[in-house]
Order: C-alpha cells, then sequence, then structure tokens
C-alpha cells in the first residue's frame, strides 16, 4: 500500500443551506464506514457582528457561500495519485437533498494547496481574533452617535483603529468642528 496524503475539494451546495448539508453528508459518511476515506468536511465561517438598535450582535457569516470543503484521503499508486473520492462516495455525496456537484462534477478536481492554505487560515484568523464588523466604517463615510455625551449628533469617519474598536469622528459642537473618540458600539452608520 502506498504513502498516504490528503487533497481537498470543492463540493456545490445550495447557499444559505451549508450548515445542514454538511451535517448530512458527516451522517452519511459515518453511516457507510467512510470516515477512513474523508476524515473531514468543513464550512468555512467568521464570526462578525452587526450593530442593532446600540447592541451588538454576533453572526457567524460563511467564507464560501454555496460551497462546502471535503478532504478525502489520496493515494500514491504506481500509476499515480488514486482519490478515495470514487463512484459510490460521489454517488451518496451528490444524491444529497441540495448538493449540486463537486466542482469537476464525476471526476472532482483537487483545490491548490495555496488555495486552501488561504480559506484555511482566514477561518484559523477569524477564531484567533474573534469578531469583526460585518459591514466596517470607512473614512469619510457619514454617521450618526447613538450613545453617550454626543448622543443623536451627525459626524464624518475620520479613523478607524480596528484592534482597539474604535472611531475617530468630526462632530460639530457649537457651531465648531470636533474630534472625539468613539468605540463601535456608540456609532452606526447613516442609512
Amino acid at each position: 500500500m502506498g504513502a498516504v496524503e490528503t487533497k481537498w475539494y470543492c463540493l456545490r451546495v445550495v447557499s444559505n443551506k451549508e450548515r445542514k448539508i454538511k451535517e448530512r453528508l458527516d451522517l452519511e459518511i459515518d453511516r457507510n464506514g467512510w470516515r477512513d476515506l474523508v476524515p473531514n468536511i468543513i464550512v468555512p465561517t467568521e464570526k462578525v457582528y452587526k450593530i442593532r438598535n446600540g447592541k451588538k450582535v454576533i453572526q457567524e457569516r460563511t467564507l464560501t457561500p454555496g460551497y462546502i470543503l471535503v478532504e478525502a484521503v489520496v493515494r500514491n499508486t504506481p500509476t499515480g495519485m488514486k482519490s478515495s473520492l470514487n463512484g459510490n462516495v460521489i454517488q451518496a455525496m451528490t444524491s444529497i437533498k441540495d448538493v449540486i456537484h463537486f466542482l469537476g462534477k464525476k471526476n472532482p478536481i483537487p483545490m491548490r494547496d495555496h488555495e486552501i492554505t488561504r480559506i484555511l487560515s482566514k477561518v484559523d484568523q477569524s477564531s484567533e481574533t474573534g469578531e469583526s464588523l460585518a459591514d466596517p466604517f470607512l473614512v469619510g463615510e457619514d454617521v450618526k452617535v447613538t450613545d453617550g455625551p454626543f448622543k443623536d449628533f451627525p459626524g464624518v469617519v475620520k479613523a478607524v483603529n480596528e484592534e482597539k474598536k474604535k472611531l475617530t469622528i468630526i462632530t460639530k459642537v457649537f457651531g465648531r468642528e470636533t474630534e472625539v473618540e468613539l468605540n463601535f458600539m456608540q456609532v452606526e452608520k447613516n442609512s
């Protein structure tokens, strides 16, 4: 038996149903005893937050909407690389409700190493740094203060400090432009 390594494959699915489909795929793989052939299935996500009514609402956003990543064992054989994604495995996975097909259809094409590394590092980075703003503030953008002594004052974003989650805005106080530093929770975008 040759050396064993894994490759990642991209499975096209109905958008916004990635998590549910992943659960179904995991059940199907476990039911058929294919966990040694397909060790991992992931839906790459990142944590983001939005500010609604002055409250921070945390959500998970899919990094690759409409796609699920499937890790499959690839064996070196005398005739070359052979994927464990054979006809039975492909048929079982693509027959699940809301699964469309693998990229490459009946002959799945493995993702390039740099592609999967980039996606997985973004997932890791998101879990390490915590959540980020779903709709980030931009310099020059019109905002309204929602909390603190400057509540209901309009302003313009001058600087954004993503690490500290703070904004520097310019607002008019007694007819004079004044710089004010506020945290993201104290400001909302003007609609």
